[in-house]
C-alpha cells in the first residue's frame, strides 16, 4: 500500500532557532511526513505562493521583518489563495487571536506551548477540519443547485399544463358539440375517438401536474439516482 503524501507547510518566520525546533517536532511525529518549506518574510512566502499551487498550510509568525503576519495574511487572502493559516506568536494576545480570525486564521499557538506532539496534531486536525468543511460546503451546494434545478422543472411543467389546458378544453367543447350532430357512422366513431385521446392526455397532464418532485426526482451524488 503506497505511503500518503507528505503535508507541505510553508514555514513563515526569521527565527532560525524556533525553525529547527519546528523541523525537529514534525520529523518526530509518527504516520506523518511533513514537507517544510521556510521563508523568513511576507514577501517570499507570497512569491511561493503564487508559483506552488500544492502547499496545504502555512505555518506563519507574527512577528516578522517588513510587515507584519497580519498583513502579510491580509495578502493573502486578498489574492484568493485559500489555505489554512496557523498563527505563532511568543506570548498570549486575545486581541491579535480575534483579529486573525477575521482573515479566516485556523489557530494560534504559542510557541513555547507548541511543544512535543502539539504542533504536528494540531497541523493535522485542522487539516483534516478544513476537509471535512468543505465536504460540508460542496454537499450543501449540490443539494441547493439540485433543489434550484428541481423547482425550474416543476415551474416548466405547470407553465406546460396550463399551456395544454385551454386547447384541450376547446377540442374537448367542439367534440361535444359534433357529437350532438347528426354524423355518419363513421364520422361519429372518428369523433368519439378523438374525444377518448383528449380524455387520456388530460389525465397524463393530471398526473404530470401533480407529481411530488421531492420524492420523484433523483438525489444529487450519483448517475442513477443513488445516494452515498
Amino acid at each position: 500500500m503506497p505511503s500518503p503524501s507528505p503535508i507541505r507547510v510553508l514555514f513563515v518566520d526569521d527565527d532560525t532557532s524556533y525553525m529547527a525546533v519546528a523541523q525537529h517536532l514534525l520529523s518526530k511525529y509518527q504516520g506523518t511526513k511533513f514537507d517544510i518549506l521556510w521563508k523568513q518574510n511576507g514577501r517570499g512566502a507570497l512569491e511561493v505562493l503564487e508559483k506552488s499551487p500544492g502547499i496545504d498550510l502555512i505555518l506563519m509568525d507574527y512577528h516578522l521583518p517588513e510587515d507584519n503576519g497580519l498583513e502579510v495574511t491580509r495578502q493573502i487572502r486578498e489574492k484568493n489563495i485559500d489555505i489554512p493559516i496557523i498563527f505563532l506568536t511568543s506570548n498570549r494576545d486575545f486581541r491579535l487571536a480575534i483579529e486573525a480570525m477575521k482573515y479566516g486564521v485556523e489557530d494560534y499557538l504559542v510557541k513555547d506551548e507548541a511543544v512535543d506532539s502539539v504542533l504536528p496534531r494540531t497541523i493535522v486536525n485542522i487539516l483534516e477540519r478544513v476537509r471535512l468543511k468543505k465536504q460540508i460546503s460542496e454537499r450543501a451546494k449540490g443539494d441547493l443547485i439540485a433543489k434550484n434545478k428541481t423547482n425550474a422543472i416543476r415551474e416548466l411543467i405547470v407553465t406546460v399544463c396550463h399551456e395544454f389546458n385551454n386547447p384541450l378544453a376547446a377540442i374537448k367543447i367542439s367534440t361535444d358539440i359534433l357529437l350532438r350532430q347528426t354524423l355518419t357512422p363513421g364520422e361519429r366513431a372518428m369523433v368519439e375517438g378523438m374525444d377518448r385521446n383528449v380524455g387520456l392526455v388530460e389525465k397524463e397532464i393530471a398526473r404530470l401536474r401533480d407529481l411530488d418532485f421531492d420524492t420523484s426526482m433523483p438525489r444529487s451524488g450519483t448517475a442513477d439516482g443513488s445516494t452515498r
